[in-house]
């Protein structure tokens, strides 16, 4: 079985109800194991594939999240669009806990993982300009709004290390940048889901106000715990909607990313790492 659509669940949605013909796999790939077994099957008649982010019962830390394996296995199941559902802080007044922000563009503060796949005798730089698929953005927006959530297009998101929250100081300075909300791992996925010429689109969830808001209590795992619950219903609904929305004709230059973006000469990549990277490449090496 193969799919279309890849769904990556983030904490709180470890599992896609709905989903019909469900079949479990295990894939290997050369970047190790994705972060549990990819569930396949359909939605609304859609083949699609599942990936709980974090793995089921919330086993592995943002800092450890298998990225590269994932995205990876998402490509060798025949995936072109990957719609993503994570939760973040707010670092706005108006984005309040339980609201949906679609984000357009990313702060980097990681510093501890691999977020390519070029390395290791092949060198690559894809665009990043526009981080994500505008028309899996949209479609993503627009479902949250059917499934009943107050929905913000557009912002940015700061990807931080964690797995600690952030500290008040830097709180503030992600507010002074005009970011619209704090995440451990959307980034990560956006820079190797672009080298894959994979479509990527977020929902993220809000679950708090962060630090920096005076008038609330600082962010806590109990706080946060408690609005996934409804986040997380909320996103089952709108990420089902979604699928039947992604139009399979889209024209967004996701899917072309690789056109002039590999630098090394092709007869100097080794065999090893053309292998390896051969279900990414394609025939761009030839």
């Amino acid at each position: 079985m193969t799919a279309r659509i890849g769904i990556l669940g983030g904490s709180g949605l470890y599992d896609m109800p709905g989903l019909s013909a469900r079949e479990e796999r295990r894939i290997r790939t050369p970047f190790g194991d994705p972060s549990d077994a990819l569930v396949l099957g359909e939605l609304s008649g859609i083949p699609v594939a599942f990936l709980a982010r974090h793995g089921r019962g919330h086993r592995i830390s943002p800092s450890e999240v298998p990225y590269r394996a994932n995205v990876y296995a998402f490509k060798t199941l025949g995936c072109d669009a990957i719609l993503s559902a994570s939760a973040v802080g707010s670092l706005r007044e108006d984005l309040a806990p339980s609201h949906v922000c679609v984000p357009d563009q990313f702060i980097d503060r990681t510093r501890s993982r691999v977020d390519t796949f070029f390395r290791e005798g092949i060198v690559g730089h894809v665009s990043l300009a526009d981080p994500v698929c505008p028309s899996v953005s949209a479609v993503l927006a627009a479902s949250a709004r059917s499934a009943g959530a107050v929905v913000h297009e557009g912002g940015t998101y700061v990807c931080m290390e964690g797995p600690p929250f952030s500290t008040r100081a830097e709180s503030h300075l992600y507010r002074s940048w005009g970011a619209s909300v704090i995440g451990m791992t959307n980034l990560t996925e956006a820079k190797l889901a672009r080298e894959a010429e994979i479509c990527y689109g977020t929902m993220a969830l809000v679950t708090d106000y962060d630090c920096w808001r005076e008038a609330t209590e600082d962010v806590s795992v109990d706080a946060v715990l408690a609005v996934l619950r409804g986040n997380a219903e909320m996103a089952g609904r709108a990420l089902r909607d979604a699928v039947a929305r992604v139009d399979p004709a889209r024209r967004c230059g996701c899917r072309d990313a690789l056109r002039f973006a590999i630098v090394t000469d092709p007869a100097l990549v080794p065999e090893r790492v053309r292998a390896d990277l051969a279900p990414i490449l394609g025939s761009r090496l030839s």
